[in-house]
């Protein structure tokens, strides 16, 4: 959906016809629910978020001033909804020592997210996963779940383009470490 239709949606909305507000339920649900979900690691606990989440941007719609893309709007809302929930929960993530991280060569960083060749690899990659925090989940699923932008990503997690590949590349070390303790 082009920003141009978002607007019109969001016009049409704010006029009274929010009837319209399920153009973006379709269009938004799914990837929304992927991002949730990675982050706070529970089905039921995602889709309730995402009710919420939706619910937010239906009611603050008339703030959406249109200076980024909407998509890149709701998932801000999205991404504060789930930290927010995982912090309510106390969640603990896994400390890694930096010199443990920095020790994992960048080829093999680079190639931990390659589609698994074994059941049991994949398996190894999502309790890697599983265990990271959850700004780390939202980088790795924005970016290879949801394809997003490095730009779009970093309008999301309110980063710098070089913040997110600084942050991404230590995740994919992170779950190489991860990875191989297991």
């Amino acid at each position: 959906m082009e920003q141009k239709d978002e607007s019109y949606y969001i016009e049409r909305i704010l006029d009274g016809e929010t009837e319209y507000f399920s153009v973006f339920l379709d269009r938004y649900s799914r990837p929304l629910y992927t991002l949730v979900v990675q982050i706070v690691g529970c089905p039921e606990d995602a889709e309730e978020l995402l009710q919420d989440i939706f619910l937010k941007a239906f009611r603050n719609l008339n703030r959406y001033k249109g200076e980024c893309r909407f998509s890149t709007w709701i998932y801000r809302i999205a991404y504060n909804a789930a930290i927010s929930a995982t912090r309510k929960k106390k969640q603990e993530f896994l400390y890694i020592e930096e010199n443990t991280i920095n020790n994992v060569p960048d080829e093999m960083a680079d190639n931990v997210l390659a589609p698994a060749e074994t059941e049991e690899q994949l398996e190894r990659l999502e309790m890697a996963i599983d265990q990271l925090s959850g700004e780390e989940k939202a980088l790795i699923t924005l970016f290879y779940y949801e394809e997003k932008s490095m730009e779009e990503i970093g309008e999301v997690l309110k980063l710098s383009i070089s913040n997110v590949k600084v942050r991404l590349h230590r995740t994919r070390k992170k779950i190489c470490v991860l990875m191989n303790n297991k």
